[in-house]
């Protein structure tokens, strides 16, 4: 019994070492892969954001995509929402989940989208497509990209970010400091043109694949976007649920 146990405890052992192996080589290559990239400052004086992948992304962010890259494998039934922060991706997230599982909710009262932020109930992404899991691009799987006007993006991005500040005790951005490094695409996740652009051609090449929403059209006349969401994912609203709409 003795024997035993020792042999189970040197296993155990042996597998903890080779995984403190192998992270030491995950973070080493992770340093030289920071060292290799081109840097700027970021939003605010601590922050550094590094030329990757073709886009400016911060230093806290690239080990993450890294690993989304190599280890995340999409069905083909997976839908995934994409946007640039602060563009419409809550709303969008909660609509995709009320669209797609609205026959398993008969009651509102019991809703998840009453007890639940809808980060936690869809799968969403920051990333722009170029850089997306290429198990995401080659699959079957839906992608639901929403995208806002530049000016209204920045601005509640900037609130935003003054707002973290804020609860971590730091001096506030002023608007002039970080506007001209968002119009140069010194921005998280990057330029909000190349961002856009490159899930509107997507979207324009695979239309079966990528649908491109505008946060404006959903807005201005929700019911009609609202049908093509469903449309797109498969879910189609029948014309019981289209009467009782209006």
């Amino acid at each position: 019994m003795a024997s035993s146990n020792l042999t189970h405890l040197m296993r155990d052992q042996s597998r903890d070492g080779q995984e403190a192996c192998q992270q030491d080589k995950v973070n080493h290559e992770f340093k030289q892969l920071i060292l290799s990239l081109p840097r700027v400052k970021g939003w605010g004086a601590s922050q550094i954001f590094y030329f990757f992948q073709g886009f400016w992304c911060p230093s806290n962010l690239i080990q993450p995509i890294n690993s989304f890259q190599n280890h995340f494998q999409a069905k083909d039934n997976d839908i995934v929402v994409a946007s640039l922060p602060k563009s419409g991706t809550t709303w969008l997230k909660a609509l995709t989940f009320a669209i797609v599982n609205r026959h398993h909710f008969s009651s509102l009262e019991d809703h998840p989208l009453l007890k639940f932020n809808s980060h936690e109930l869809a799968f969403w992404t920051h990333v722009p497509f170029f850089s997306l899991a290429k198990s995401i691009k080659e699959s079957n799987c839906k992608i639901i990209y929403i995208c806002r006007n530049p000016f209204d993006t920045f601005v509640s991005a900037w609130f935003y970010a003054n707002k973290i500040r804020s609860n971590q005790s730091l001096p506030t951005l002023s608007i002039d400091e970080i506007f001209e490094s968002y119009c140069d695409g010194i921005s998280p996740f990057g330029s909000f043109w190349d961002h856009k652009l490159g899930y509107l051609k997507e979207s324009m090449a695979r239309s079966h694949k990528v649908l491109f929403l505008k946060y404006e059209d959903v807005k201005e006349n929700a019911i009609f976007q609202v049908n093509r969401i469903a449309n797109f994912l498969g879910y189609p609203f029948t014309r019981e649920e289209e009467s009782n709409k209006r």
